[in-house]
């Protein structure tokens, strides 16, 4: 098994790149007529911390049935045969020691390469589909995580809230005037978003959210504001409330991903430009990379491709929306 972490020069890169013809190009006649194919890849959840070795090594050997079917239909058995070996040698050879959630293993002729990815993915399976590192980060699972809180004169209460639940982690009663409470209630979400650094909404009377969106040190984390008084209602009434924000997810994470980069860049942590971010990718100070969904290119790819080999995460938004940018922005951990 070969866990592989691509650094080098631009151009060298893509000088090796044209002559290997890896697996993540997605110029299918070019490859099959230099005999680079077939090339596999497997994304799955695989963490053992959660799941047992045996209901692992099952869910494996299921998926192997199903790649071996499909090589075996599409492919002679002498081409098949190699790459199928390649996968069973990188399957068998797994981290079951790990602390990640899920694994990408690809496999051609010329090259195998395992990731261990600390994010929660859909099973996926690809014989000679497109490009596995936009397979790999179009399999991750959405989740749908958030902050709320609610502020009135009186008092004010925090949520972390998911799709099945809502959980209290903080409840206070103001001491002092209001402009004091409501900046110990922004202290106290600064240190809450350290330990659950998602979206935030925030509910109060229109006079607390005015106050409040004055004062606060955390206005990049926050993607919606709602007027009313809902520190009495019941969970079911807040998340009705919520539906609208919580019914476009995407446009939520979109946003919130744009106020990461923004508050990123007032510390001098942002690269952008497919120039700047390439220099900034190799090693592991590649926190965040944000793509728009129409940049495509080799380059592109192989940031990618060194940014989850070095650790780091890699999301998508829509076109136009790093126009700032360049289309392409990664944060960086300094």
């Amino acid at each position: 098994m070969t866990i592989v972490i691509l650094t080098g020069g631009f151009g060298k890169y893509l000088a090796k790149k044209r002559a290997m013809n890896l697996i993540f190009q997605d110029q299918q006649p070019l490859i099959e007529a230099t005999g680079y194919l077939p090339a596999v890849s497997l994304i799955m959840p695989f963490h053992p911390v959660m799941t047992s070795k045996r209901d692992l090594e099952y869910q494996l050997k299921r998926a192997m049935k199903k790649i071996e079917s499909q090589l075996m239909e599409q492919y002679p058995r002498d081409r098949a045969i190699p790459v199928l070996e390649k996968m069973r040698r990188m399957i068998n050879a797994l981290n079951y020691n790990t602390h990640k959630k899920s694994v990408a293993i690809f496999a051609s002729p010329l090259t195998e390469k395992t990731y261990y990815l600390d994010v929660l993915v859909e099973e996926k399976i690809a014989v000679d589909n497109s490009s596995g590192i936009r397979d790999l980060i179009y399999s991750q699972k959405q989740v749908i995580q958030y902050l709320v809180l609610m502020l009135s004169a009186e008092r004010s209460k925090m949520y972390l809230g998911n799709c099945s639940s809502f959980l209290m982690i903080k409840s206070n009663v103001p001491t002092g005037t209001q402009d004091k409470f409501l900046l110990h209630m922004d202290q106290g979400l600064s240190l809450v978003l350290k330990a659950y650094p998602f979206p935030v909404f925030v509910l109060g009377a229109e006079s607390v959210l005015g106050h409040f969106r004055q004062i606060t040190h955390n206005e990049k984390n926050i993607v919606g504001y709602v007027h009313g008084n809902f520190l009495d209602a019941a969970e079911a009434e807040i998340r009705g409330v919520l539906r609208p924000y919580l019914n476009d997810w995407q446009q939520v994470r979109q946003t919130d991903l744009i106020n990461k980069i923004k508050a990123a860049g007032e510390e001098n942590k942002v690269s952008k430009g497919i120039r700047e971010v390439w220099k900034a990718s190799t090693g592991r100070n590649a926190r965040l990379l944000v793509v728009e969904k129409g940049f495509m290119g080799n380059e592109v790819d192989v940031v990618m491709e060194k940014v989850l080999a070095g650790g780091g995460d890699v999301q998508f938004v829509e076109d136009g929306a790093l126009k700032e940018y360049g289309r392409i922005s990664l944060i960086r951990y300094y």
